[in-house]
């Protein structure tokens, strides 16, 4: 219960909706989503109950996307399409990847 409840003139003293927002923890490798519930953060598993995820998407020929374990299994078929650690391009222009990481990765880059 809220110590103060402040409202507009006009408007009912009722408390108002909630809203719940998420953070998103962002690794090279792994990301994790959590909320805060009644005062405590709270990792949000995925649809088979797993809390860490791999960092890893997918885009089928076929127009259909995979994210996290998903994605990383399907990385050895088709290795071209499915991105990994995508965290360490960010930030950085085209020339910087390519010349990091020069015949390191199956993609290819295209400036946009």
């Amino acid at each position: 219960m809220a110590l103060l409840q402040i409202s507009e003139p006009g408007q009912s003293t009722a408390p108002h909706q909630h809203r719940r927002a998420i953070g998103i923890d962002l690794g090279t490798t792994h990301s994790l989503v959590a909320t805060v519930r009644n005062s405590i953060a709270t990792v949000l598993p995925d649809e088979h109950g797993r809390n860490l995820l791999p960092s890893v998407v997918r885009y089928g020929t076929d127009g259909v996307r995979a994210v996290g374990a998903e994605a990383q299994s399907q990385q050895a078929e088709d290795p071209r399409n499915t991105l990994v650690s995508v965290k360490r391009f960010m930030g950085r222009g085209l020339s910087d990847v390519v010349q990091t990481h020069q015949g390191d990765l199956p993609y290819d880059f295209v400036d946009g």
